[in-house]
């Protein structure tokens, strides 16, 4: 291909040749080759000491020299010249210059900033907060199962210590004393002759009142049959009372009693009260006839309780009752009491008092009458 005019080959440039009475000699870069010897490259380029190498340069001698040395001894001297290689020429790799943290940068003559005397002192106090900082949460970590246990037998020996002091205070304190007594459940028994019994209990912090004594006033009335007492704080005591039920009465030479299912006398009286009836038992009060007769009256139902003139038994399964009327009642014994008074009630419907000389209902499911 012709080139266009005005861009001639250029003419070739001869190396230069030293000049006449001058020797060069010019040392060849080294490059690092491939696999071991770029290593080897690497390895050289840290160090730190700078490669020279002699350059001798001849000169003429002119004969005006004011050296003493004769110009060809002037030339022949070895002229020094440092070649510093680089590191990132050599290996190919770019360098990168770090600076410390809390330094300043190296200045333009590359020596490291000075710290004054009050950052110093302060990046110390900092370096120190920070190390007692570190060594607290290490504590901390390694000993929480220590300290939760530590915390658990401090809230323990709180709650019991507590516990103790609430007692000694309910025990001693004059706040907890006993100021009032309520009686509940009295029908024939005044309440205020209760209240007077356990008068000597007053004063006393409910945590010590002796229910003991309690318990041996209260066996005085004979009309109670059961009790229960409730403190309600500061200053005050309930006593719950059960009494006695009256079932019949028992002829004696003074008159007559009138006794509750247990055979407990609840009342005497001269002359015979109304609305119970005579018990008449062989083996008197306290046999298994006497037991046998109260347990059926017990289960009479209010209509025909208010009937009952007496209740005679030799045995425990020989009770026959007497009603107003005159008739006759043959019990039997005191199983099946509530069903027997149904059987009862209802042939008292159907054949009234006064028409039957007698009712059998010791077998309820086949009643006889007579």
């Amino acid at each position: 291909m012709k080139r266009p005019d005005g861009f001639d080959r250029p003419a070739p440039v001869a190396p230069p040749t030293a000049a006449p009475g001058r020797s060069s000699r010019i040392r060849k870069p080294t490059f690092p080759s491939k696999g071991a010897g770029r290593d080897a490259a690497r390895d050289k380029t840290h160090d730190a000491e700078p490669e020279t190498e002699p350059i001798t340069i001849v000169s003429a001698a002119t004969p005006d020299s004011p050296a003493k040395k004769s110009a060809t001894e002037v030339a022949q001297q070895p002229i020094v010249t440092p070649i510093i290689r680089d590191a990132s020429a050599a290996t190919g790799m770019p360098t990168t210059t770090a600076t410390l943290p809390g330094l300043d940068a190296r200045t333009d003559d590359d020596e490291p900033a000075r710290l004054t005397s009050w950052q110093a002192r302060k990046r110390l106090g900092a370096a120190k907060r920070a190390r007692k900082r570190y060594e607290r949460e290490e504590v901390r970590r390694f000993t929480w199962r220590a300290r939760k246990r530590r915390r658990s037998m401090w809230i323990a020996l709180g709650v019991a210590i507590s516990l103790i002091a609430f007692v000694i205070i309910g025990a001693y304190s004059p706040l907890m004393a006993l100021r009032s007594i309520e009686v509940t459940g009295t029908n024939r028994i005044p309440a205020a002759e209760i209240q007077a019994a356990l008068g000597e209990q007053l004063g006393t912090p409910l945590p010590l009142i002796d229910f003991g004594k309690v318990k041996t006033e209260l066996a005085t009335f004979p009309l109670i049959r059961s009790f229960v007492t409730e403190s309600r704080p500061p200053g005050t005591i309930v006593v719950r009372i059960v009494e006695r039920e009256p079932v019949g009465l028992v002829a004696t030479d003074s008159g007559y009693d009138l006794l509750d299912a247990a055979g407990v006398v609840i009342q005497s009286a001269p002359e015979r009260p109304a609305g119970y009836p005579v018990i008449v038992a062989d083996g008197g009060v306290g046999s298994e006839g006497f037991l046998s007769a109260a347990a059926v009256i017990a289960a009479m139902p209010e209509a025909l309780h208010g009937q009952l003139d007496t209740v005679s038994a030799k045995t425990a399964d020989d009770v026959t009752l007497g009603l107003a009327g005159g008739a006759r009642v043959v019990w039997g014994n005191a199983e099946r009491s509530e069903y027997k008074a149904v059987v009862l009630g209802a042939l008292m419907v159907s054949h009234p008092v006064g028409s039957i000389a007698e009712y059998d209902v010791s077998s309820p499911d086949s009643a006889v009458l007579r």
